[in-house]
């Protein structure tokens, strides 16, 4: 990434969602890694909830309770504009939300 002003993209949904098969959260980032984009990590979430309002949280008793799952993927405005679209595509039941960010150092 050469850009002193990128774009910071946050994809929340749930540990669950799947695309094509796979986890939606390996998809995005791998699809991400293939496009060339500058970054993408993907955070678990031990609580939390969404526009259904139904609480996901850790428990000690399930092995899986479709924990939130947050994506951030980082690049130029230019680089985020063209996977966006596609990206959107992938999501079905979650939230994206977009900010300008200052890069440091990269």
């Amino acid at each position: 990434m050469k850009c002193e002003e990128a774009v910071l993209v946050r994809i929340f949904f749930g540990e669950d969602d799947k695309y094509e098969g796979k986890p939606l959260y390996k998809h995005l980032v791998e699809f991400c890694k293939n496009r060339g984009i500058a970054g993408a990590t993907v955070f678990r979430g031990i609580l939390g909830y969404g526009k259904s309002s139904v609480l996901h949280k850790a428990s000690p008793f399930k092995l899986s309770s479709d924990l939130p799952i947050v994506v951030e993927i980082i690049d130029c405005q230019e680089k985020i504009d063209q996977v966006l679209p596609e990206i959107a595509q992938m999501v079905k039941d979650g939230l994206i939300t977009m900010e300008k960010v200052k890069v440091i150092r990269a």
